[in-house]
C-alpha cells in the first residue's frame, strides 16, 4: 500500500537565507516532482509575500515555513527582552505563513539552537516551565490565523532542552494548547532514538511534518538510515503530511558553519534533490 504523503524539500538545500528572489527556485522543484517547497525564514523582511504566494500558485507547490532560532530568538532566556525579540520574530513567521497559503509553522521555537550546557536540574525546570508558558503564548497567536505549530526536537549537541520525540510529545501536553503539535526531523531522529518505527507511533496524530535527510545529513537512500522503520511508522499513524528533505550547502559560509557543513554531501545541490526524490518516491510506492 503506497503511503498518501505529499514530497518536499526545503530551499536550504541550495541557498540563505531565503528572499523574495529564491522563488527562482520553484520552477526547478516543480520540475523534479516535488509537491511542496519548504520556505525556512530567517529574516522576515526579506519576504513579499504577494510575491511568494503567486509563485505557489504558478507551479502548483505547497508551502510549508519554518523558523530559524539563533542566538536573540530564545524563549527560555533568563533576560525576558529576549522573549520578546523571539514574539516578535515568531509573529512575523505566523503572517508570512497565513498570507502564503501554509496550515502550519514549524521549527525548534522553544529556545535557540545550539544552547546546549549542563545544567542543574532546577533550572532546567526553570527553562522548561518557560518554554510552556511562552509556547502557549504563541499557540494563541497561531490560532488567531488558523495554523498549527510544528515542534521540532533538536539533537543533543544543538539543544539540551528537547531531544527525542518522548521530550517534545511532553512539552506540547504541558503547553495543552490545541495547535501544539510536532515536527520530527531524520537528522536528529538517527542521532538520539533507539528506535525510529516507536518514536514516530509515540507522536502519534500529533505529527504534523517529518524532515529526512541520511543519517549524515546527506541524499535519502545513499547512508544508514532505517527507512523500513520510517515506513511501519508512518503507515501505523496512518501519517497524511509531508516528508521534506532537508539538508544545506556547504557554499553560504554562515549556515555551513551553524550546521557543520564542511563539505560537499552530494556532487551537486540539483543531484542531491534529483537522487533524493527518486528514492523516497520508490519508497514510499
Amino acid at each position: 500500500m503506497s503511503l498518501n504523503i505529499k514530497l518536499g524539500v526545503s530551499t536550504w538545500l541550495w541557498t540563505s537565507p531565503f528572499k523574495t528572489d529564491t522563488i527562482e527556485l520553484f520552477s526547478k522543484i516543480k520540475r523534479m516532482g516535488y509537491d511542496m517547497v519548504e520556505i525556512p525564514v530567517e529574516d522576515p523582511d526579506l519576504i513579499d509575500t504577494k510575491a511568494i504566494k503567486e509563485a505557489l500558485k504558478e507551479f502548483d507547490l505547497l508551502p510549508a515555513v519554518c523558523g530559524a532560532f539563533g542566538t536573540s530568538r530564545d524563549l527560555t532566556h533568563d533576560d525576558v527582552s529576549y522573549h520578546e525579540t523571539s514574539f516578535n520574530y515568531i509573529e512575523s513567521c505566523l503572517e508570512i505563513a497565513y498570507e502564503i497559503g501554509a496550515d502550519f509553522f514549524g521549527g525548534p521555537m522553544y529556545s535557540a539552537v545550539g544552547k546546549a550546557r549542563l545544567v542543574t536540574p532546577e533550572q532546567k525546570k526553570i527553562e522548561w516551565d518557560r518554554a510552556v508558558t511562552n509556547l502557549y503564548k504563541v499557540g494563541e497567536m497561531a490560532e488567531e490565523r488558523g495554523l498549527q505549530l510544528a515542534i521540532e526536537p533538536l539533537n543533543r549537541f544543538e539543544s539540551d532542552l528537547i531531544n527525542t520525540a518522548e521530550d517534545v510529545v511532553r512539552l506540547i501536553k504541558d503547553i495543552g494548547h490545541p495547535t501544539a503539535k510536532v515536527s520530527l526531523d531524520g537528522f536528529h531522529m538517527n542521532i538520539e532514538e533507539p528506535d525510529i518505527e516507536k518514536a514516530i507511533l509515540l507522536a502519534g496524530k500529533d505529527l504534523l511534518h517529518l524532515q529526512v535527510s541520511e543519517n549524515y545529513r546527506g541524499t535519502p537512500g545513499t547512508g544508514q538510515t532505517r527507512w523500513d522503520a520510517y515506513r511501519r511508522g508512518l503507515e501505523a499513524i496512518n501519517y497524511q503530511g509531508a516528508v521534506c528533505i532537508e539538508s544545506f550547502t556547504p557554499e553560504v559560509k554562515e549556515l555551513a558553519g551553524a550546521v557543520c557543513i564542511w563539505r560537499n554531501l552530494a556532487s551537486s545541490q540539483d543531484s542531491f534533490a534529483e537522487e533524493g526524490i527518486k528514492f523516497l518516491k520508490n519508497w514510499s510506492k
